[in-house]
């Protein structure tokens, strides 16, 4: 299998997330230690502050750790996560996770996370989570 093919295969297996599809989430970008997750906030995605939950941020930041962590075609879990909210949104804007890989080792990996109101520009959060992989592949090398 080429390399082109076997992006598109790892690609192909992370779209699959259903909690992501449930939510109305794009992932955008894949590719090897970096992933951008998109979602439009809408109102069943508000607390009742009226602004959006911040599990929904969560959400977003979580979907974007998995697939760069998952980029390599290689079993990642989490292992550590935390999270910073530092503006709120509301329903009708527009976020976007980014996710950039900092360290990709034989057992753990660490990545910096981005999540940002798209209409905006604003930072929403930001996120440093950490993987553990599984001597597993789920798209062989």
């Amino acid at each position: 299998m080429d390399d082109k093919t076997r992006q598109q295969a790892i690609a192909d297996h992370i779209q699959k997330d259903e909690f992501a599809n449930y939510l109305g989430a794009k992932v955008e970008i894949i590719k090897p230690g970096h992933s951008r997750v998109s979602l439009m906030v809408k109102d069943h995605m508000t607390n009742f502050h009226g602004s959006t939950h911040g599990g929904i941020i969560f959400a977003i930041s979580d979907m974007a750790f998995a697939a760069a962590c998952n980029s390599h075609g290689k079993v990642a879990v989490a292992l550590n996560v935390s999270i910073c909210f530092l503006k709120p949104s509301f329903p009708g804007d527009h976020l976007v996770a980014e996710a950039k890989e900092e360290h990709y080792g034989r057992r753990t990996s660490l990545y910096n996370i981005k999540i940002f109101n798209e209409n905006t520009g604003e930072l929403i959060a930001k996120s440093q989570d950490q993987s553990y992989i599984k001597n597993q592949w789920f798209v062989p090398e």
